[in-house]
């Protein structure tokens, strides 16, 4: 594996720019700063007001309670203290809760793709996690998005206790209790010590405290390695369906005791330049090269490439598709699926194998995790105003899917699954 200097600076630029742009699901890799925020020095002269003492003091008294309103605002709504457990409505819990993610999901909705009928979405957080999730609170309420709701969590939580019973077992406890099926959502790299080994140069540790807090939640709904004899809390509701998205998928693998590739183009395919890597298959490209060198072009992350499909995985069983298909995928990851976590099994990978792409659970038969992102909003949409490279002409996620069948339906159809899911365990 390569981690030569050069690659490692440019990687950990993409990445920390890649993995924001996935996580809020943005279009494009790069965008312009907001001119309001660039105060000049110049324009501030002769406005400072004449202070006293107690004005002075006074004016710290507020600066200290701004900079602390973040930290305090993280405490939100708490769904689960009050939402009786005997329920009418169908709730979908989501770890993550960004206004990306709640856009994601709401156009789900809206294009009838999570077609669930009284459905509630419940957002789920650690106070300590570094996305500003009053932000995402204030969002709902100025969309007038009443069927979702949040669940905030404060209790402890740290690497050394994830896996076993923790502070935070009782909240999962009721958490799992009172939903119907969960998601995990994409973001960055795991912290490569919660799997026993050293940090590749190229990885990239953002929010410790939410991967902390979503892998002892998998670890607790879906046991581990880790501990062989810890039981499950889906043990006493096989059939709960959970869905795990890219990051999401990593962490299904991670917390029941697997393992990552912490960078696939150096340690797959052994390229450390991106003229070499611009050279490979784009089969092989699991997110978009050209951005490294095309930084002044408003170009996507992302790279669709077709997918290899297993006979008896669920994508075949479940949902209706045949191993010949090889659907196109959104994909944006440097990082993938190593040695595989108890009771997971691979049911796709990338055409050339090396790559897993999705997986599933051997004894809970609703347990999915892709490396993918079908849950892209922009997935729905017809309008042309994305480019992979700087010569391409614009094109529509929706219209390069619909174009190479069975993609569109294959992309659309993971949501009908769990929507039947999620319908048939109310039953």
């Amino acid at each position: 594996m390569s981690k030569c200097e050069p690659i490692a600076k440019l990687n950990a630029t993409y990445l920390r720019t890649s993995q924001k742009v996935a996580s809020e699901e943005k279009p494009y890799m790069l965008s312009k700063p907001d001119e309001t925020d660039i105060i000049s020095e110049a324009s501030m002269e002769g406005r400072m007001p004449n202070l006293n003492s107690k004005s002075i003091a006074a004016f710290i008294i507020l600066i200290l309670l701004a900079i602390q309103a973040p930290l305090f605002s993280q405490a939100g709504e708490r769904f689960f203290d009050t939402a009786p457990a005997a329920h009418k409505d169908i709730r979908l819990t989501v770890f993550y809760p960004s206004i990306g993610s709640i856009k994601a999901v709401a156009a789900l909705r809206k294009y009838s793709c999570l077609d669930v009928p009284d459905l509630v979405v419940i957002g789920v957080f650690h106070e300590k996690e570094a996305t500003k999730y009053a932000e995402s609170l204030q969002y709902v309420k100025d969309n007038g998005l009443d069927w979702f709701r949040f669940h905030s969590v404060s209790a402890e939580i740290g690497e050394d206790v994830l896996f076993k019973k923790n502070a935070c077992t009782p909240e999962y406890e009721k958490i799992f209790k009172g939903s119907d099926g969960i998601i995990f959502f994409g973001g960055p790299d795991i912290p490569p010590s919660i799997y026993k080994e050293k940090t590749n140069l190229l990885s990239v540790i953002e929010d410790p405290v939410r991967h902390d807090f979503e892998l002892s939640a998998i670890f607790h709904l879906l046991g581990g390695l880790q501990d062989p004899a810890f039981k499950a809390l889906l043990d006493g509701r096989p059939g709960f369906p959970a869905l795990g998205i890219c990051l999401g998928c990593q962490s299904l693998n991670v917390g029941t005791g697997g393992t990552l590739i912490q960078d696939i183009w150096s340690e797959v395919y052994g390229k450390p330049d991106v003229e070499d890597i611009l050279a490979l298959d784009p089969e092989q490209w699991h997110n978009n090269p050209y951005i490294l060198l095309h930084p002044q072009e408003k170009l996507i992350g992302y790279n669709f490439h077709r997918i290899r499909l297993e006979g008896k995985g669920l994508f075949c069983s479940d949902m209706g598709f045949r191993t010949d298909d090889h659907p196109r995928i959104l994909s944006s990851h440097h990082q993938a699926l190593e040695k595989l976590g108890k009771g997971l099994k691979v049911i796709a990978t990338s055409m050339d194998g090396k790559i897993v792409e999705a997986v599933a659970h051997e004894k809970y038969p609703n347990v999915l995790g892709v490396q993918f992102h079908p849950e892209h909003r922009m997935l729905w949409e017809d309008e042309a105003q994305f480019k992979q490279s700087p010569k391409d002409a614009l094109f529509s996620f929706k219209g390069l899917l619909e174009g190479t069948p069975p993609s569109f339906a294959f992309n659309k159809g993971i949501w009908q699954w769990l929507s039947r899911k999620l319908t048939e365990g109310r039953r």
